[in-house]
């Protein structure tokens, strides 16, 4: 029996380290319909986030959830759309919606991606087509460019190769992998073609070139593609782990920028992230460093088209931009400057030069926390009335601010995954077992009525630990979350092992539940 339960147990937390984020190192198949309408959205690891008008989109490791009405509600696609492939991007053009997919594999120790393939609908979710993960054959080891013929190294298995980033131009879906590379379709999905972009030891490339090198990710840096960012039909942008390569002519000729290859360079060549500022068509990207011994991590813009470079934020891994617009919209009068990095969420009201992080994330109805240092999306949404949504994806939950005026000022929501409590007399807590290190634990419970509550931890001894609330007034008929950060009274990180919670609400009946923590 002992051996059973450690089984089960193994299994079970195994499935709770698969649910995390991405990595930072040709078929259509069948329909599937699923739709589940929730407060919430499907997962608190928020990968990317996408904004149009009332539409957003999250990509996250359970799935796509979508809103229509500014978060108030969320449409959620789960298992039986994404069969339980995690969303690594998300994409939106002309009515249809995109997505994605991807899951961990544990190779000798190491978590690796792979991908699974995209998911699109043009009826706003009711229905699915699904496309597998684009792979070369094995007998794919010539491009042919301009009178060139290209050796390639075929990328024929999925591991290491899913969809980082998507994008559009009229009539074409372009993707972004690291072992895939560029590749664009311009037939739903149905076919795919591979864009050849320059090796590392050449800072362009036309058709009318002579080349003589091979297009293989496992040589080139600047063949594992990481980022895209279309302008127009003939402005592109790619990110690598060689640099930013930018095409004027619809993706046939590119120029590289990198480190080394400028006067005024991006601070490093892998490049996480890649938007347009539509105030003053700045690039901005997150340059991380790769392997120059030089290169930093950083924000790095260009207010020249790739020319120049200007370096914001030095040491910082950012991972997306957003921008706060002022203005009409067919004139923008100026335009804030968001960065959600993995310390913090950065802020700039002088075109980069000075940066505010966000204040301390808590939600202003129910008190609950984010509690995270690390952000993945940023995105942020006019309304009609003029205030803006400045949306927050992290590994620990969703927030939105609908900021009126101010800076970092108006009202705070914080959007947490759980399930649902039948009654007033359940609890529990999530994630469960967890790690002080990487995050809290969160205490679930309901009220019947308004209530003074107290909420305690104890270790298996029924030792007291930690008093997380007293004598807190809590409204009625409402789900509430307190947050444990794994902390005794003195402030320690306390040991491994199995403890207790104990909630009492005024007159009612103590609630109690168990909590495993695991480092």
């Amino acid at each position: 029996m002992k051996k059973s339960h450690a089984v089960y147990f193994i299994l079970f937390f195994s499935s709770l380290l698969f649910a995390q984020r991405i990595p930072s190192d040709y078929s259509i198949g069948e329909k599937r319909l699923s739709k589940i309408s929730d407060q919430t959205p499907i997962s608190n690891t928020i990968e990317r986030i996408f904004v149009n008008n009332n539409l957003i989109l999250l990509a996250t490791s359970k799935g796509m959830s979508k809103s229509t009405d500014n978060g108030e509600s969320w449409t959620n696609y789960g298992n039986e759309v994404f069969g339980g492939e995690s969303v690594s991007s998300v994409g939106y053009y002309n009515g249809t919606i995109w997505a994605g997919t991807w899951h961990p594999q544990n190779v000798s120790g190491s978590i690796i991606g792979v991908g699974s393939g995209l998911k699109y609908t043009t009826d706003s979710g009711t229905t699915w087509n699904e496309i597998d993960q684009p792979l070369d054959k094995t007998t794919d080891t010539v491009m042919v460019y301009g009178d060139n013929r290209i050796k390639t190294n075929p990328t024929t298995v999925p591991q290491e190769n899913f969809i980082y980033d998507i994008a559009f131009t009229s009539g074409s879906i372009w993707y972004v992998a690291k072992a895939g590379g560029l590749r664009k379709s311009q037939d739903m999905g149905k076919t795919w073609q591979k864009i050849l972009l320059p090796p590392d030891n050449l800072d362009s490339i036309k058709p009318a070139d002579v080349l003589t090198f091979k297009y293989d990710p496992a040589i080139n840096l600047n063949h594992r593609a990481f980022s895209i960012l279309t302008i127009d039909d003939n402005t592109i942008l790619v990110g690598t782990a060689g640099g930013i390569n930018k095409s004027t002519d619809g993706g046939v000729s590119w120029i590289k920028f990198n480190h080394t290859n400028q006067a005024n360079p991006i601070s490093g060549n892998y490049i996480w992230a890649l938007e347009k500022n539509d105030y003053d068509n700045s690039i901005w990207a997150a340059t991380w460093k790769a392997e120059g011994q030089t290169e930093f991590w950083g924000v790095s813009v260009s207010r020249d088209g790739g020319d120049n470079w200007a370096v914001y934020l030095s040491g910082e891994k950012a991972r997306d931009f957003g921008f706060k617009y002022s203005g009409p919209t067919d004139n923008y009068s100026g335009a804030e400057i968001f960065a959600a990095s993995e310390t913090g969420v950065y802020r700039s009201a002088n075109n980069g030069i000075t940066w505010i992080a966000a204040p301390e994330i808590r939600d202003d109805n129910t008190n609950v926390g984010l509690n995270t240092e690390k952000f993945f999306a940023v995105k942020v949404n006019r309304r009609e009335n003029n205030s803006a949504d400045i949306w927050l994806g992290s590994d620990n939950g969703l927030a939105r601010l609908n900021e009126t005026s101010g800076f970092w000022s108006g009202d705070w929501k914080v959007f947490l995954a759980s399930e649902k409590l039948a009654s007033a007399s359940e609890t529990y807590a999530f994630p469960n077992p967890f790690s002080p290190d990487a995050e809290g634990v969160k205490i679930k419970y309901k009220t019947s009525g308004q209530a003074d509550v107290t909420v305690r931890i104890f270790d298996f001894g029924m030792n007291l630990v930690r008093t997380v609330i007293q004598n807190a007034t809590r409204s009625a008929e409402s789900e509430h979350l307190e947050l444990w950060n794994g902390k005794d009274e003195s402030g320690k990180i306390v040991p491994n092992g199995v403890y207790f919670y104990r909630i009492d609400l005024g007159d009612s009946a103590p609630l109690f539940g168990k909590i495993m923590v695991l480092m």
